[in-house]
């Protein structure tokens, strides 16, 4: 391994949720945040532990204009809804008997002749819950990326899970139903957690968001979660902003007071930032997300917020912040129960805010769920140096951390669908109010 790579290691290791350390408290402008590649010079040791860059994300062209569906679903309960997205977006139905095997040589061949000869531009992956695990994220990259002769994924993916027949097909009428969000009407909500006084990373992550939005002249109401530790800590000034503490720290928020809760279940865009484990994310517990609301599209920057119920890892007991990994559902698939449309997440260990931020950008801009998915991870394979035969994770593998870890994005959502009409920058000095939040 070259010192280079030794060198984008340490940088993306440094980045990863682990423990708290002294940070100063600062919320820089995000055209002040570092753009990162392969190439960029060593940002400082400050910019490294606040996680304040963003990875420069690599375009690549699709191989062609198609939609395929790639599914192992058997039951016409499932079937049904997945026939009726592809009238709905022109698309063939590519069926395999499981998507979980699809590293494997023989199924990745068949696989990739019918994908060079279809020329997809979005490719959905609609697994059943049992054959959605690593090696499965990990074999679509392997197949995606070796439709034409460079490293990077050819096609604009997109996941579609589902816990059972009656949520996947409420999943893709709301999908066919959606229509992509305009400026005037789009509303916002950012939760932080604070871990510590010494740990302040992800409210920082929420201040940014605040300023990014308030450009585009629309108001962040924002919720910042105190574990008992913060006792301390920096608190984010201006409208809209509410701060609660949980009374342990295992003890996660169920339930919110009225002010904030009003907020959170009239945004149609949700975006944590913060410390997370199977069943929460940033101290939300999965029986908190709410139901019947108009949260739409979804972004954790916590680790596990789309853990698989199946695994080919060893399984992790602890988790990055001091918390106890249980066996729970993912927070993401919770929320598409509940009523989402489109979910970000990482199936393990999370880099946050550098990898989430350029995703929302892409999607600021008018770009697909797909488009911003196959960015984010062709940027990954660039700045980690991934080749095609070295996406798999050969198991049994008896160490905690992998390589691989880093290409474990999950993005819950149809590939083709545009979740934001583009957005115009109209000064921080114009913010819109929405009626409803006149009074909060």
């Amino acid at each position: 391994m070259t010192q280079r790579m030794n060198y984008l290691l340490i940088i993306l290791a440094l980045a990863l949720c682990t423990g708290s350390s002294a940070q100063e408290f600062q919320v820089p402008e995000v055209s002040t945040l570092p753009r990162i590649d392969r190439d960029s010079p060593r940002p400082s040791r400050a910019i490294l532990r606040n996680s304040a860059f963003i990875l420069k994300m690599q375009t690549h062209p699709p191989l062609g204009e198609a939609y395929v569906i790639l599914t192992d679903h058997k039951k016409e309960e499932y079937l049904k809804p997945l026939r009726k997205l592809a009238k709905h977006r022109n698309a063939t139905i590519v069926k395999t008997t499981s998507l979980a095997a699809i590293h494997q040589p023989n199924v990745l061949e068949k696989l990739k002749e019918k994908l060079k000869k279809l020329t997809p531009r979005y490719v959905a992956l609609a697994p059943r819950m049992e054959s959605f695990r690593e090696n499965m994220l990990l074999g679509a990259w392997e197949l995606l990326s070796t439709l034409d002769k460079d490293p990077y994924l050819d096609a604009y993916p997109g996941i579609l899970p589902a816990t059972s027949p009656a949520n996947f097909n409420a999943l893709i009428d709301r999908t066919i139903n959606y229509r992509s969000i305009g400026q005037k009407d789009l509303k916002p909500f950012a939760i932080s957690q604070v871990p510590s006084n010494t740990e302040s990373r992800s409210l920082q992550k929420a201040g940014i968001l605040r300023k990014v939005f308030a450009d585009y002249g629309i108001q962040t109401p924002t919720l910042a979660i105190y574990t008992p530790r913060a006792t301390d800590a920096p608190k984010l000034k201006g409208n809209q902003v509410w701060n609660i503490r949980v009374a342990e720290k295992g003890k996660f928020v169920r339930k919110f007071d009225v002010q904030p809760g009003k907020a959170l279940n009239n945004a149609q865009l949700v975006i944590m930032h913060g410390h997370g484990i199977p069943g929460m994310s940033c101290s939300v517990d999965i029986e908190g997300i709410p139901s019947q609301s108009s949260n739409q599209v979804i972004l954790s920057g916590s680790c596990f917020s789309a853990v698989p119920i199946n695994s080919d890892l060893p399984r992790m007991t602890s988790a990055p912040g001091g918390y106890k990994v249980d066996r729970r559902p993912a927070f993401g698939t919770r929320y598409l129960d509940r009523g989402g449309t489109v979910f970000f997440g990482h199936m393990r260990l999370s880099s946050g805010f550098p990898h989430l931020y350029p995703v929302l950008e892409n999607w600021l801009q008018g770009a697909s769920v797909g488009e911003a998915y196959q960015q984010l991870i062709n940027a990954i394979i660039e700045m980690r140096g991934f080749r095609p035969g070295n996406f798999i994770v050969k198991t049994p593998v008896q160490q905690r951390r992998i390589p691989q870890n880093t290409l474990l994005y999950a993005i819950f959502g149809d590939p083709a669908l545009k979740p934001l009409q583009p957005l115009k920058k109209i000064g921080a000095k114009e913010a819109v109010t929405h009626p409803d939040q006149k009074n909060q």
